[in-house]
């Protein structure tokens, strides 16, 4: 039996989280003593405020938590989400039409899985975060990229959506705020691509999972909130699908608790998939994201103001290195620099002709890792998550400031 008949074709295909991938290289160095600064892992440095971890310890002494519940979620957390689509996404939509996820991944993955058929194309905006190509093709789907440069702020146009568009078409991929741009689109252009796709009977999975990490131009100011799609165009509800969860807000990537939102019979879909793929979520985490989405709110706040106080200071450090253009981003906790400048020239007795071998340079020579444009579309760029603490990420960007003086 050869090595490819081993795994199934579709397994095999799957492509490693590029992500994960660098950061684990990353703590990999850092576990044999270099002194590696990373800015691969798209996860906040804060621990998770006092009364989610409070309320997830009561609920380790509860018995009603030592069995199996309902594969959608606990019927209070279904609620809890109901609530927050309605506060944040302006969607008014019953505990019925939530089903509560093992992460934000796994929500992402059910909604293709629940929507796609061979071969059913999806207009995926380019960047895109590095799941999103894989879980399209495990579901069956064909991924057609539209892609939006530093000079349009990485964001799309319905011109270039339309223009993509084709009889196979049945999903659009929405992201705002983005991973990996940081990018945010104003109410005016969510409502051009919202009517855009009713008129066209196109499906939406808009994935809000930053949707509560904006900032303002002004430090002091009220950000601007990330206007969902559903909000923009009401009548879209009855054909999207919102995937959100807990890991970002309010830094709990560790505790795998997302949810997707949509028309019942999608819904029902999904719940009969998760009964069998995972059944429910852990009763802990589903008790401490009651918690998070019921309980104060001033830690987010505070972890909010943090990632703007840093997003301006990696934006001002990364400007002073010539050949990098940096998009200021208006959400997430990432910066998306166009590096092509840095591209074609020696630095260190090596000449980086991808952003790819840039990224191995700087990891090499100044012990800075960053994930390369590659893990998200075309070559050319890097993705710096600026979720660390302050004195590392500037102490990290020194160093390429003086790598590539």
């Amino acid at each position: 039996m050869t090595e490819h008949a081993r795994l199934s074709a579709r397994i095999a295909a799957i492509a490693e989280s590029a992500t994960l991938k660098v950061d684990a290289k990353a703590k990999a160095l850092q576990a044999e003593g270099r002194p590696v600064i990373s800015y691969a892992a798209g996860e906040p440095d804060f621990a998770t405020p006092e009364h989610i971890v409070e309320a997830a310890l009561a609920a380790t002494r509860d018995p009603r938590n030592y069995r199996y519940t309902p594969a959608a979620g606990l019927p209070e957390l279904r609620e809890a989400v109901a609530a927050k689509t309605l506060r944040d996404s302006g969607l008014e939509v019953g505990a019925g039409q939530v089903v509560v996820t093992n992460g934000g991944k796994h929500a992402v993955y059910q909604a293709f899985q629940v929507l796609l058929d061979e071969a059913d194309e999806v207009l995926v905006p380019t960047p895109y975060w590095t799941t999103y190509p894989e879980v399209i093709k495990l579901a069956g789907g064909r991924q057609v990229d539209v892609f939006a440069g530093a000079d349009q702020g990485y964001l799309v146009t319905v011109d270039q959506l339309e223009a993509a568009r084709s009889e196979r078409t049945k999903v659009l991929l929405f992201v705002s705020p983005s991973n990996p741009t940081g990018a945010v689109y104003a109410p005016e252009q969510v409502r051009a691509i919202g009517e855009w796709a009713l008129e066209h009977g196109i499906w939406v999975i808009t994935d809000e999972i930053y949707q509560n990490l904006t900032y303002a131009d002004d430090p002091e100011g009220v950000p601007p909130r990330a206007v969902s799609v559903v909000e923009a165009v009401p009548e879209l509800a009855n054909q999207t699908i919102l995937v959100n969860g807990v890991a970002k807000t309010y830094a709990m990537t560790g505790w795998r608790l997302g949810w997707m939102v949509g028309p019942a019979d999608v819904i029902k879909g999904a719940a009969n998939l998760q009964s069998h793929l995972t059944s429910n979520v852990s009763n802990i985490s589903q008790r401490a994201a009651i918690a998070a989405l019921n309980g104060p709110q001033d830690a987010v706040e505070e972890m909010r103001r943090a990632f703007d106080r840093r997003r301006r200071t990696i934006v001002a450090e990364l400007s002073k290195i010539e050949g990098v253009t940096v998009p200021v981003p208006e959400g997430a906790f990432y910066v998306y620099p166009d590096v092509s400048g840095l591209l074609g020239r020696e630095w260190g007795g090596v000449t980086p002709a991808t952003s790819l071998e840039l990224a191995d340079l700087m990891l090499e020579q100044a012990e800075v890792a960053a994930v390369p444009g590659e893990a998200f579309g075309p070559s050319g760029y890097l993705r710096f998550s600026y979720a660390l603490g302050d004195a590392p990420l500037l102490e990290g960007i020194q160093r390429l400031q003086r790598l590539f003086a």
